[in-house]
């Protein structure tokens, strides 16, 4: 624990103007960030008497160990840059808005040349239009297969449209009238575009112009006569109107909002917002919260900074409604205006219809805040007591809240691969987890096959923790170095620098942070060969542990007996997700690895012929034949191939003989 006032900058050296400061802790990480009308007054309301702050804000100024600042033209650009650093740095101490459970969006992906609609979730993408969210993906699909009839865009993935382009006939879909087969020629790229462009507006709210000109085409047809296509017309609106049926009303007029409520405690919050267009409910989302010494209005301005920052001007609606108005909200209010270039009121509704709105969201966000709480209790007594069980069970100096778990996988020697998988806090942290191809360098150096499990272990955990071994904090002493520094195998930093932070970025190298425990999958022998990496590495803070499959039981380092754990252990049953996540992301990746070692072409083997450059081909001339045809001038009309490459793919094709095609059941060349 850092006392605040050894790193506490001088008042004077404080800048009065807005601007946007980060505390780091003593591994150089951010922890935290903030924005300031004043740094000088906000930064040092930090350091003052501990007992006179808030327990969390008391926790982050002793956990860091400096703090730094940028300097700003104004608040606006205070707010967008916090931003920038929040979704960079991902700072511990910043509030963090957990989604109470993943929503789906109906997405098109306008940046593809046919673009294609779909069910999404996770990050948006920027050349992709979003709508919803919805609370259930089948409510998407029935949308969509509603709406198919009248605007027929794409939905297929791209290996569907890919294959269909090659036979020359369309999917199911396109033969039922519910996708214009733009992969077979139907329509140009250009024609499916518009009807993708009036998908999304039909979305968007814009629905009325849709409804108005099939009513046209379809007096229009009746007037002549031709009944089939006005009672295709007929159907089409209503399926327009079916699909409108499933959003709720709540206004008459075309309300562009989103209604936004908190509820909460001292410890949590948990937050809801209704999303409403064209005056119909399109979506909800929800989102939960730890609190920290905020205000409420701190909150709301913390939660539309994280909403809006990296929506398109499009996703920010015309109205935002807030139970009550942030602490900048002039500032956060010209900041919306300037994201959607256009006016955006922000405001809180005082009667009619978006009031009566806005207490059913205030209702849907304390339910949701009953529910967390009754499904948390258990979860964080339970993540608690299992770690509390580790520490004890392996006699640890404080708990594991960071744990690695390395696992092997490979058929008999074959395509070698291990995963680590991270778990803090007794939850998985999946943008943590790496995946090793087995290059066999330590394997040569002890002189084992390249089937041995230990081997592999052994040079997994060497690169995991090389440059955790150099990445400390070092001062002019060689002693505090590792023992491949000190042999001059490895460039040192500079004295007292954490070089675990890339100066140029800021942002922290891989593997810049050491757990507290490693638990590699296996034995005696795996644990023994974990061991001896890390002690050659000159690293002796990290405690190893193996568990065995036979019995799940724990083998620490040269230890003559396991440690057996009660089978209604948390902290058994906390080792066991950890090594199944870390066998199945290790048996995951060889299975790609093995599958594409299985995968032969004609292409294969041809010097200067990379993975790149045979897509390159194959994206060109369709298949293996089609390059087997071409001409040297024809191949080098592809990106990347050279008339050198070209001569010696021509050449190679010249001199062989085409593979002939095989019945993959019986045998038999087919003709």
């Amino acid at each position: 624990m850092a006392d605040p006032f050894t790193y506490r900058p001088r008042p004077s050296d404080i800048p009065t103007d807005p601007g946007v400061y980060r505390f780091r802790d003593r591994d150089g990480r951010v922890i935290y960030v903030g924005k300031a009308k004043s740094l000088r007054s906000r930064l040092s309301s930090y350091f003052q008497d501990l007992s006179a702050l808030h327990p969390r804000t008391r926790s982050m100024v002793t956990t860091g160990v400096a703090v730094e600042w940028t300097v700003v033209a104004n608040e606006v650009e205070a707010l967008q840059l916090e931003y920038s650093w929040i979704k960079e740095f991902d700072p511990r101490f910043n509030v963090k808005y957990r989604d109470d459970k993943s929503y789906p969006y109906l997405a098109v992906t306008m940046g593809e040349e046919f673009p294609r609609a779909q069910v999404m979730r996770g990050a948006k993408r920027k050349t992709t239009r979003y709508f919803g969210p919805y609370a259930h993906a089948w409510a998407i699909r029935e949308t969509l297969d509603t709406l198919l009839r009248v605007f027929p865009v794409r939905t297929c993935s791209a290996g569907v449209f890919r294959r269909a382009g090659q036979v020359g006939r369309p999917c199911l879909l396109g033969y039922i009238d519910k996708c214009s087969a733009p992969c077979v020629g139907r329509v140009d790229a250009g024609e499916h575009r518009q009807i993708a462009e009036d998908f999304c507006d039909f979305m968007a709210g814009n629905t009325g112009r849709f409804v108005r000109r099939l009513e046209t085409k379809m007096k229009q047809a009746a007037a002549e006569l031709d009944f089939e296509a006005a009672a295709r017309l007929r159907d089409d609106i209503g399926a327009l109107q079916k699909a409108l049926e499933r959003s709720t009303v709540v206004f008459t007029d075309a309300t562009d909002a989103d209604v936004f409520a908190i509820a909460g405690d001292e410890l949590e919050a948990s937050v809801q917002v209704f999303h409403v267009r064209g005056g119909r409910i399109r979506g909800q989302r929800g989102w939960v919260l730890e609190r920290q010494d905020e205000a409420d209005a701190d909150l709301v301005g913390h939660l539309l900074q994280q909403i809006y920052g990296g929506e398109s001007p499009e996703g920010v609606p015309r109205e935002v409604l807030v139970p009550l108005l942030p602490t900048d909200a002039s500032v956060l209010a010209q900041w919306l205006c300037t994201l959607a270039g256009r006016r955006v009121d922000l405001r809180v509704p005082q009667r009619g219809d978006k009031r009566a709105l806005l207490q059913t969201v205030e209702r849907n966000a304390q339910q949701s805040l009953a529910r967390h709480k009754v499904s948390r209790a258990g979860d964080l007594t339970a993540r608690g007591r299992a770690l509390e069980e580790l520490k004890e069970a392996i006699d640890l100096d404080e708990v594991p809240l960071r744990i690695e778990c390395f696992d092997v996988s490979h058929v008999q020697g074959t395509n070698v691969v291990a995963s680590m998988v991270v778990f803090e806090d007794g939850l998985p942290r999946k943008s943590e987890y790496r995946r090793f191809i087995v290059r066999g360098d330590v394997l040569d150096e002890h002189g084992q096959g390249r089937g041995d499990d230990t081997a592999a272990m052994a040079e997994v955990l060497t690169r995991r923790f090389r440059r955790q071994a150099r990445d400390r904090y070092r001062d002019a002493d060689p002693l505090l170095a590792t023992p491949a520094e000190v042999a001059g195998e490895v460039a040192g930093g500079e004295a007292g620098v954490p070089v675990g932070i890339d100066p140029d970025t800021g942002r922290p190298r891989r593997f810049a942070y050491a757990p507290q425990l490693v638990v590699v999958d296996g034995g005696l022998p795996q644990v023994n060969a974990a061991q001896a990496a890390l002690s050659e590495l000159g690293l002796t803070d990290v405690a190893v542990v193996g568990l065995a499959k036979r019995l799940e039981e724990l083998w620490l380092p040269a230890a003559d007996f396991p440690i057996l754990l009660p089978r209604t252990s948390e902290g058994l049953f906390l080792l066991q997700r950890l090594r199944d996540e870390a066998h199945r992301f290790a048996i995951t990746f060889h299975r790609q690895r093995r599958s594409k070692a299985m995968t032969r072409s004609e292409l294969d083997g041809i010097p200067g012929l990379g993975q790149a450059r045979r897509a390159a081909l194959l994206r060109h001339f369709r298949t293996v034949a089609g390059v087997r045809a071409a001409s040297v001038e024809e191949l080098q009309g592809v990106s990347g191939i050279g008339p050198a490459l070209a001569q010696t793919i021509r050449e190679r094709f010249a001199g062989a003989t085409p593979e002939p095609a095989v019945n993959v059941m019986t045998g038999e060349v087919l003709d």
